[in-house]
């Protein structure tokens, strides 16, 4: 069995907890940092959870909005870190007192109950990598910062019966939007954040036979509305509005899971 459930998203910060559960054994995972200590706590709380129950850290990239309490939170607990090399240089190379996990884009991680599968996305970012996760039968990716639909990352996402995936902004409100022009380039260009119609462009390569559930996610509050981006989704997979969920930064999303 598989579930995640993202416990915040979007620029002020994101994280997600995924839980394998094979027989007797229970393992979790915590995608990124971003929300702080505190939130997080709180956030897991919610979710049934509480920090000690976190096997392990992922850390996507170096942006702030998702390394956000990482060292805090493992060097006070003792939660092993994985992440690339690049992200690892761009955030300084802290000492994490032996808990650091190096990896890279195709290096599986067995944790036990599942495993994670991190493959290389364009962001602006040193060495970003989002994940698969799969418990042997069924399959889960985490995609929350793209820059375009890029063709590489299909092959990972096309069987996978749940999906987290960026819906960042609505080009024309991010045009018509009050962000000065460099930052709409950054975000509207090849390694910035995926617009609503490039994140429908990515499901077209989903076998949408097996894909049960869709979550929304790093909407921008400026650029984005969750109904444009529901739309969006639900049109390219054939669908109603009202199956696609989206991940809200106070809020996360609800658990989502895939097996018994």
């Amino acid at each position: 069995m598989l579930r995640f459930k993202s416990l915040g998203s979007g620029s002020s910060g994101n994280s997600t907890i995924v839980e394998g559960r094979s027989g007797h054994s229970t393992r979790r995972l915590l995608v990124d940092c971003g929300l702080g200590i505190r939130i997080t706590a709180e956030r897991l709380g919610e979710a049934g959870l509480g920090i000690q129950q976190i096997d392990g850290i992922f850390i996507t990239h170096e942006h702030s909005d998702h390394v956000g309490c990482m060292a805090t939170l493992a060097l006070r607990h003792g939660i092993p870190v994985w992440m690339s090399r690049g992200t690892y240089e761009a955030i300084g190379e802290p000492d994490l007192h032996g808990l650091l996990r190096i990896t890279a884009h195709g290096e599986s991680i067995d944790l036990g109950a599942m495993e994670v599968l991190p493959f290389a996305v364009p962001h602006d970012a040193r060495e970003p990598l989002h994940l698969r996760v799969s418990d042997g039968a069924r399959h889960i990716a985490l995609l929350t910062d793209l820059g375009h639909a890029s063709l590489a990352v299909a092959p990972y996402i096309a069987d996978c019966d749940a999906l987290l995936i960026e819906a960042n902004h609505d080009s024309e409100m991010l045009r018509n939007g009050r962000y000065p022009a460099f930052l709409k380039r950054r975000i509207g260009g090849d390694h910035g954040h995926l617009a609503n119609e490039q994140t429908a462009q990515l499901l077209q390569f989903v076998d949408r036979d097996r894909l049960q559930r869709v979550v929304a996610a790093h909407l921008s509050k400026e650029n984005n509305l969750p109904k444009l981006a529901r739309q969006a989704l639900a049109t390219a997979l054939g669908r109603d509005a009202a199956d696609i969920d989206v991940a809200l930064q106070k809020s996360g999303s609800c658990w989502v899971q895939v097996g018994n």
